[in-house]
C-alpha cells in the first residue's frame, strides 16, 4: 500500500470513528431478543440449563433424544455491502467524484460494523465481472478490501455488463445468514423510464433481499446529473455505451433535462420506498458525513417514535 493510500485511509477512519461512531452502533436490528438472533447448531439439552423454548422438535423427534438449537449472538452476523464501480460512478464535477463517495460510504458502514464485532465483506460490480472480497473481521483485513476498492481501474465500456440487479440477486445468495445489507450506487438504468410509477429492474430483487435482511440503499450522485450548466454547445459521452453526441444546451434543453432527472430520482425513491428499503442519498458536492449523521438521527428518531405509546 503506497503512504498516499495509507495516509488517506487512516483519515477516512479518524473521520468516521470521531464523528459517526456512536451514532450508527446498532444499525442493524435486533430480530430476537436474547443473547443472540440467528439459529446455529444442535445439542443434546441439559435439564436445567437450557431453555425449553428453544428445543429442536424436528431433531428430537428423529433421534428420541431431546435437543436444543444454539443461538449465534449478534456480535458475530455479518455486514455485506454491494458496491456499484461501473463506468459510471467514474463521474464527478464537484469536491470529489462518484467513485470516491462509494469508497467513502463503504469505509463508514466497515469500520462502525468491524467495531461492533460484525464480519464484513463486499460484492463489487465492475466491468464483466462481479468480484467477492470475503467478510473477515479486524482493521486490517478492512484496509485491505478499501485499497482495493480505491485501486480498482476505471470501468470500461463493456457489453453485457452485469448490471445492479443481477448484483442484488448474487448478494441474496451469497450468505443467507440475516444482517445488515448495504447497496451503494447511483441507481442509473442503461434505459430510464420517465414514469416514475414504473417498476425498475431492480426492484423485485431488492424487495427479495429486504424480506430477509435490514437493506440500506446509499444513492451517489452528482449535481450536473441533476441539471446542466449554462455552456452553451458541448460533447456529452455516456460512460456506460462509449457514444458521444453533440449538444447545444439552450434553456430549453436544460429545462428538459431538468425535469427528465428529477423524474428519474423521484422514480427511484418511490422504487426503494415500495421494497421497503432505507433510503440515503450522498452528493459529491455536500458533507458526507453530515449527511450520512443526519440520516442516521432521522433514523432512530422514527424508531422511536414508533415504540412511543400513542
Amino acid at each position: 500500500m503506497t503512504n498516499r493510500a495509507e495516509v488517506a485511509l487512516r483519515r477516512l477512519e479518524l473521520t468516521i470513528t470521531r464523528k459517526l461512531d456512536g451514532l450508527m452502533h446498532g444499525m442493524h436490528q435486533g430480530l430476537l431478543p436474547g443473547p443472540g438472533s440467528e439459529s446455529g447448531d444442535s445439542r443434546m439439552y441439559v435439564p436445567g440449563e437450557d431453555d425449553v423454548r428453544r428445543m429442536d422438535w424436528a431433531v428430537t423427534a428423529r433421534t428420541t433424544v431431546p435437543h436444543v438449537r444454539d443461538l449465534v449472538a449478534d456480535r458475530e452476523l455479518e455486514t455485506w455491502a454491494l458496491a456499484d464501480l461501473s463506468a459510471s460512478m467514474d463521474f464527478g464535477t464537484a469536491d470529489t467524484d462518484k467513485r470516491d463517495l462509494v469508497v467513502s460510504a463503504i469505509g463508514a458502514i466497515g469500520f462502525l460494523s468491524s467495531r461492533v464485532g460484525d464480519r464484513f465483506g463486499v460484492l463489487v460490480l465492475h466491468d464483466e465481472y462481479i468480484h467477492r472480497m470475503p467478510a473477515r473481521t479486524g482493521r486490517p483485513a478492512l484496509y485491505g478490501l478499501l485499497h482495493s476498492l480505491s485501486d480498482a481501474p476505471r470501468g470500461r465500456t463493456v457489453p453485457d455488463a452485469p448490471d445492479l440487479a443481477e448484483g442484488l440477486e448474487v448478494l441474496a445468495s451469497t450468505r443467507r445468514r440475516r444482517g445488515l445489507r448495504v447497496i451503494v450506487s447511483d441507481f442509473l438504468d442503461a434505459y430510464p423510464s420517465l414514469d416514475p410509477e414504473m417498476e425498475r429492474a431492480w426492484e423485485r430483487p431488492m424487495r427479495r433481499l429486504a424480506a430477509r435482511h435490514q437493506v440500506l440503499a446509499v444513492e451517489v450522485i452528482d449535481p450536473r446529473e441533476l441539471e446542466l450548466p449554462d455552456v452553451g454547445r458541448i460533447a456529452f459521452s455516456d460512460p456506460e455505451s462509449g457514444n458521444v453526441r453533440d449538444v447545444h444546451l439552450t434553456p430549453r434543453v436544460r429545462q428538459a433535462y431538468a425535469e427528465a432527472a428529477a423524474l428519474q430520482r423521484e422514480g427511484t425513491r418511490i422504487a426503494l420506498r415500495r421494497a421497503g428499503v432505507a433510503h440515503l442519498v450522498l452528493r459529491t458536492d455536500r458533507d458526507w458525513v453530515h449527511d450520512i449523521a443526519h440520516f442516521t438521527l432521522q433514523q432512530r428518531r422514527m424508531v422511536h417514535s414508533r415504540r412511543r405509546p400513542s
